[in-house]
């Protein structure tokens, strides 16, 4: 991200000020190259995703069965609910016809809010914060000086919002009971449990469809996650 007051060996580069040896070129060129670094490491390397990407549904599922290293998905509610999570977004992302760059920043979301579930025991309310600020960095923002840096535009910031929003947040306790329940709770459970592929087919209106205006920094101010 660019910073008003720059780090150097030698101390601090005030604002406006170009270091010895260095050009505004290289200066965009270590900017992006910062802004690649946002949700990294990536979940799912650039020969995965186009492995995957020449699957049926079947294919994409056994690969990800596989990555994740699932081997009791016919008898573990919580192997089978995981792989359903992982599957459906990528399945979902590929709807929107994202880039190669889109879809592993995108994937790697998905895997970076369950794992602040399961090792940090974020709450519901942290987790929208963290997405707030991960989508600030990777989404639309009038503050950026290059919207080519953009991985997401508007359009498409809100889409992973709200798909994000009922994929997840709106079953965040489910999640929350399946990581840190015992084991013959979690069997008890498995008839009141609803799969999340299922909410693909609830219709959500995108914010740029109830708000035409939004735009910019202004995007996550109308995607509001409730």
């Amino acid at each position: 991200m660019a910073a008003s007051v720059g780090t150097t060996p030698g101390g601090t580069t005030p604002a406006g000020m170009t270091p010895a040896g260095t050009t505004p070129e290289s200066e965009k060129d270590t900017e992006f190259q910062e802004r690649e670094k946002i949700l990294c490491p990536d979940f799912l390397s650039v020969a995965q995703i186009t492995e995957m990407l020449a699957e049926d549904v079947d294919g994409v599922q056994q690969k990800l069965e596989k990555l994740l290293n699932f081997r009791n998905l016919q008898t573990c509610l919580k192997e089978a609910s995981l792989l359903d999570y992982y599957v459906s977004g990528f399945l979902w992302a590929r709807g929107m016809d994202f880039s190669i760059i889109q879809y592993s920043k995108f994937m790697t979301l998905l895997d970076m809010l369950l794992h602040n579930l399961r090792t940090l025991h974020m709450s519901l309310e942290d987790s929208i914060k963290w997405l707030r600020e991960v989508m600030a960095e990777i989404g639309p923002s009038h503050s950026q000086k290059n919207e080519e840096w953009n991985i997401f535009d508007v359009k498409q910031a809100n889409a992973v919002v709200d798909y994000l929003k009922i994929s997840l947040f709106q079953h965040y306790k489910l999640y929350e009971f399946l990581f840190f329940s015992a084991r013959e709770e979690i069997v008890i459970g498995t008839e009141v449990f609803v799969s999340p592929a299922f909410q693909l087919h609830l219709q959500t209106d995108s914010c740029e469809s109830r708000n035409p205006a939004c735009d910019g920094a202004a995007w996550m101010e109308c995607a509001q996650i409730n």
